[in-house]
């Protein structure tokens, strides 16, 4: 597994990094192919907040643990991802095992809600991000919004000839499907 860490307000000893990468790397297991780990270790109002995100194959695993010890934080973050993983074991054997599927996913650009209302007669674009859009069934697109605690994906639907769909999360519970309407 090849890490990358990054430090906000804080300089973790190596120790840490070496108990991270020990903690984390059991999780390659789960994985035929080599993975990618992002940590992000922070302290906030006293407590230590550690951000782990996994990358395989396309798909994406995001934990963030806040807790008083930065070692159980990364205990928590790793248990977390690999609760994900188990309980959805079966939407993802296929791609975690077989490494059927390659794809690159990304994250869409936001836009916070003061950043709008202070642009809000100009429509100054804040962010800007270039992603490609692949293929997928829509059971896989939430699945990957749900890994990632997104609220919509962006993806092409296979069972509709790859046209381009939204699937978002809705507030009073369920999904929701928005599709490109072809003429």
């Amino acid at each position: 597994m090849k890490f990358t860490f990054t430090e906000k307000k804080m300089a973790p000893s190596d120790s840490l990094r070496a108990y991270t990468e020990k903690k984390a790397g059991k999780i390659d297991r789960f994985f035929r192919t080599e993975s990618e780990a992002f940590v992000t270790f922070s302290t906030e109002r006293g407590r230590f907040l550690v951000e782990l995100t996994i990358k395989n194959n396309g798909t994406f695993f995001r934990a963030s643990e806040l807790t008083s010890d930065m070692y159980a934080s990364v205990d928590s973050a790793v248990a977390t991802i690999e609760r994900q993983i188990r309980k959805n074991k079966t939407r993802l054997a296929k791609r975690l095992r077989e490494g059927a599927v390659e794809r690159e996913v990304q994250e869409l650009p936001f836009v916070s809600e003061e950043d709008y209302s202070e642009q809000e007669e100009e429509f100054a674009i804040v962010r800007k991000k270039q992603f490609s859009i692949k293929p997928m069934s829509v059971e896989e697109a939430i699945l990957q919004m749900n890994l990632l605690e997104h609220e919509f994906f962006v993806f092409r639907d296979e069972a509709s000839d790859g046209t381009f769909s939204v699937v978002y999360r809705r507030k009073n519970g369920g999904y929701g499907l928005i599709e490109d309407e072809l003429e």
